[in-house]
């Protein structure tokens, strides 16, 4: 404003008649009333300075994330040499070093989304979100394990331990959150043995079957978690029920749960499972159903 002409005493008497808002020091806005999304990250990337870049969870937000749990705080990061610090909504962290794979846009640079997933899981404190964003990540093609492990060791040990037990998780096969809690959920159970999870089903004929969440073998019994997020449309339940009838035909016993039981009622979970486990063991050896090796140990 001030090299456009504009002097103190206007910016106030602007501010004074409600024509225009002061929304971070030094940064107005020419409008009136609650700024959108974009206009308060426009407003903190101009208030932080042309080396900040947009990082957590606003950056989530920039790439299309669904899960990272809604704030109005928008994060950026500035080299450590930059002496900005926070104020209002925009919350400002110096690294050692930013992000040389940010993408650039018109208005602010936008941390890669590695670099964003992480630096979000830093500043959470509960291991659900973390695991929702983490998992989201690489499920939707945001980004690979090989740039969330590169993220996390440049992090190294400060603030990243629900960060690196959501990344353990979706190495280990875990495709979304709930998932990752189901797990969790069943390895307290001292009746069952180690489950499968996204297994490679096969019938006897060699014709593929649907892959369930988890599996347990010698009983048969497979385990899905039912997000509503796929069951919006007609089709969405359609195909669902064609992978339940699939399994059903080949012998396979289908055990649903839906997110809000496994986190509400774990210990029901658990006992659920054990008990169509006990019920059906050794089932498998009369069914012509087989476990396939994952393709990089064929």
């Amino acid at each position: 404003m001030l090299a456009a002409g504009f002097d103190d005493m206007f910016l106030y008497r602007q501010t004074r008649r409600g024509l225009w808002q002061r929304v971070l020091p030094a940064t107005y806005a020419l409008v009136t009333g609650t700024l959108t999304e974009e206009q308060r990250r426009i407003s903190a990337a101009l208030y932080a300075g042309p080396e900040a870049q947009l990082t957590g969870l606003a950056a989530l937000r920039w790439y299309g994330f669904r899960y990272g749990p809604p704030t109005d705080d928008v994060h950026l990061v500035v080299p450590h040499r930059a002496r900005r610090r926070s104020s209002g909504h925009a919350v400002i962290a110096r690294a050692l070093a930013v992000d040389d794979k940010a993408r650039h846009t018109a208005l602010y640079p936008v941390c890669s989304p590695a670099r964003a997933v992480v630096d979000a899981a830093r500043d959470l404190r509960q291991l659900r979100p973390v695991r929702a964003i983490v998992a989201e990540s690489v499920q939707r093609g945001f980004t690979d394990l090989a740039a969330l492990d590169e993220e996390i060791r440049r992090a190294r040990r400060s603030r990243t331990a629900l960060v690196r037990k959501a990344f353990a998780e979706v190495v280990a096969g875990a495709r979304s959150a709930p998932e990752a809690e189901l797990r969790e959920c069943l390895a307290g159970s001292r009746l069952l043995p180690e489950l499968l999870w996204n297994p490679r089903l096969c019938a006897g004929d060699g014709r593929r079957l649907p892959t369930p969440d988890g599996y347990l073998a010698d009983a048969a019994v497979a385990l899905e978690v039912d997000s509503q997020e796929f069951h919006f449309t007609p089709g969405d339940w359609a195909r669902t029920l064609d992978r339940h009838n699939e399994l059903s035909r080949s012998g396979v016993l289908i055990l649903h749960f839906t997110p809000a039981q496994i986190r509400r009622s774990p210990a029901l979970v658990r006992r659920t499972v054990e008990e169509a486990y006990e019920s059906r063991r050794g089932v498998a050896a009369t069914l012509d159903v087989r476990v396939e090796p994952p393709p990089e140990q064929v």
